[in-house]
Formats: C-alpha cells, sequence, structure tokens
C-alpha cells in the first residue's frame, strides 16, 4: 500500500479545515493520550486526566486496536474532526497536535512529522506506553484514584 502523498509542512501552511483527510490523520502523533478516560467536573469544568485507557487502546502501539470501527464498540467514543475540535480542544493533552494547532502552537520537535520517525513521540516520553491500565481492570469508580498530572 503506498503512502499518501502530503503537502510539505502542511501543518504550518493549512488551515486544520483545509487539511486532506491523509494530512488530518498524519497530524496523530500516535501518543494514545486522547484514548485515557478522563474525569470532567460539572462544577469546575476541569477535566483530569486518569492513566485508565480505553478498552480499544493497545499500551504498547498506542494505537486504536479497531480504529475504523471503533464507535461499534465505543458508542461515546469521540470523533475528532475540524468541527469537533473547536468543542473539545480542552479535553485534548496539551501535547496534541490538533490541539497545538487549533492554539496557534508549533508541533514538538518529536513529533513524527518533524523527526521523521514514529517511535520518537515514545523515545520522548510522550506517549502511554507502558503505563495506561486497562478500563475493564478498574471500576469507574475508581478512577479518581488513577489520575495523573498531564505534562506538556
Amino acid at each position: 500500500m503506498k503512502a499518501p502523498k502530503l503537502r510539505p509542512k502542511f501543518w504550518e501552511r493549512v488551515a486544520l479545515k483545509d487539511m486532506t483527510s491523509p494530512e488530518w490523520e498524519a497530524l496523530c502523533d500516535g501518543c494514545g493520550k486522547c484514548c485515557l478516560n478522563k474525569i470532567e467536573y460539572e462544577d469546575t469544568g476541569e477535566v483530569a486526566f486518569t492513566r485508565v485507557a480505553c478498552r480499544l487502546l493497545d499500551g504498547e502501539s498506542c494505537r486504536c486496536s479497531h480504529y475504523e470501527t471503533r464507535r461499534q464498540f465505543v458508542p461515546d467514543c469521540v470523533q475528532l474532526s475540524p468541527k469537533t475540535l473547536t468543542k473539545i480542544a480542552y479535553w485534548l493533552p496539551q501535547t496534541c497536535a490538533y490541539r497545538r494547532i487549533y492554539e496557534g502552537k508549533p508541533l514538538y520537535a518529536w513529533h513524527p512529522l518533524i523527526s521523521g520517525n514514529p517511535e520518537s513521540v515514545h523515545d520522548a516520553g510522550a506517549s502511554v506506553r507502558g503505563w495506561s491500565v486497562p478500563e475493564f481492570e478498574v471500576a469507574e469508580e475508581d478512577w479518581e484514584d488513577y489520575i495523573i498530572e498531564e505534562t506538556p
């Protein structure tokens, strides 16, 4: 299968809404942080990240094990798009390329589009590889015991 053609440095030159589907997908650094379950406190609007990962997240590859059909298994899985991004950017990790570009910030040097290496996100310690816990191992009422401090 041939890799899709991406415009040079498209993330710096093309608005999110104008990116092609392959460009949009290429923005994902593969960290897996968006697949961590979060607790959103209704009274403050604060979002707390937990180490508890969606049941579909592969903790080693940091990718969804059923990406194309994920909503069949997890109906409330958020489908990120330029339209939904405006409503949920606050919910994404601070390191997320989608959030960073939306906020007018550059990508980190470890992002695979910058480094040219899909492992660089893991090598930099910016992914959930090796420390997430599958959600089927933790009761939802215990998620607060797994809150992590998000680091940029």
